[in-house]
């Protein structure tokens, strides 16, 4: 027994065994770990998601408009069905099919959100000037399934967007390649997020956008009126800054996290040129949010045009026309030539 022991201890020393690597021991490690702390919420991790979309199903032929057909539309969002109205010109299509606005629009309390009220003046200018609109129900308003979560904590929002945006480029009568974004408010906090995950987004156009750092969020935002949210959102416990602060830590013990999670952190990476509205007298939205997010674009040498109204609110109504028009030229020049 004891010779048979030595003659096996001979063999395996002859026999060479690869150790694992510091460098392969860590990398492994390291990667379950990364992969357990990032948030959903994450710029990079938002990167490494897929957006798949649908095909785009009309649910429903609304009255024609000036020069544009109407139509109630639906597409997959995460297994969701989700609603949206959808306009497309009237006329000779464009060879490549028409230029494309995914259309992001502010806070609406959701039960409240109805796919053809609010907002169609906006849509109009667009809709009748030779673009293809997509403004898309977010999950839990009006028709959509699923429950409303809000687009500061959750990316359940933006996630319908980029699923919209891959839907529409699916489209028979749109151009996959020319794909603007228009958002307003909470819309504009969407479309920045947006073009800082997808490079499908050619050009953005943002009104009295929520665009700030979290920080700038907590520290820098007090609205004309203490926001509460709706019944529904309360009922099915919409994400929130505490329970991030709970697990991550506020701002000044983990900045990197709340980076990662910041659009206005990755603007380097923007997917094309901006253009920021705000009014002065904007008593929902901080002037300063807009004037940030102008900063930080001019800071890494990104194209982007900035205009304030003096005197003017949230909706920029008194400036309404103007800023339309700017808004539409700005597509335009970057979508039309």
């Amino acid at each position: 027994m004891v010779i048979i022991l030595a003659f096996l201890v001979i063999i395996l020393s002859f026999v060479p065994i690869k150790p694992f690597s510091k460098n392969e021991i860590l990398k492994n490690t390291t990667k379950t770990e990364s992969q357990e702390e990032k948030n959903p919420l994450s710029i990079e991790y938002m990167r490494q998601q897929e957006y798949p979309g649908s095909n785009i199903f009309i649910e429903e032929t609304l009255p024609v408009g000036l020069d544009y057909n109407r139509y109630i539309a639906s597409y997959k969002s995460d297994g969701l069905k989700i609603y949206g109205l959808l306009t497309v010109p009237i006329g000779e299509k464009p060879k490549n099919g028409w230029p494309v606005v995914i259309f992001n629009h502010g806070y609406i309390p959701p039960a409240e959100y109805r796919t053809t009220e609010r907002y169609i003046a906006y849509t109009d200018v667009f809709s009748r000037n030779g673009y293809i609109v997509f403004k898309p129900d977010y999950r839990g308003h009006g028709d959509s399934e699923g429950n409303p979560e809000g687009a500061y904590y959750s990316p359940a929002y933006t996630r319908d967007v980029l699923n919209a945006v891959s839907s529409i480029k699916k489209y028979r009568d749109a151009d996959p390649n020319k794909i603007g974004m228009w958002g307003h408010s909470m819309g504009g906090s969407i479309t920045l997020r947006s073009m800082v995950v997808t490079k499908d987004i050619k050009v953005g156009v943002i009104w009295g956008g929520v665009v700030a750092s979290y920080e700038d969020m907590a520290k820098n935002w007090s609205r004309s009126r203490p926001w509460v949210p709706s019944q529904r959102e309360q009922v099915t416990r919409r994400p929130g800054r505490q329970a991030l602060i709970a697990k991550y830590g506020d701002f000044d013990k983990n900045p990197e996290f709340w980076q990662s999670i910041t659009p206005i952190s990755y603007v380097k990476d923007i997917s094309g040129p901006v253009q920021i509205h705000h009014g002065t007298q904007d008593e929902e939205v901080p002037l300063l949010f807009s004037e940030r997010l102008n900063d930080a674009l001019k800071n890494v040498k990104k194209e982007v045009e900035f205009y304030s109204y003096p005197g003017d609110d949230h909706n920029i109504s008194n400036n309404l026309y103007t800023a339309l028009q700017r808004s539409l030229e700005f597509f335009d020049k970057y979508l039309k030539n």
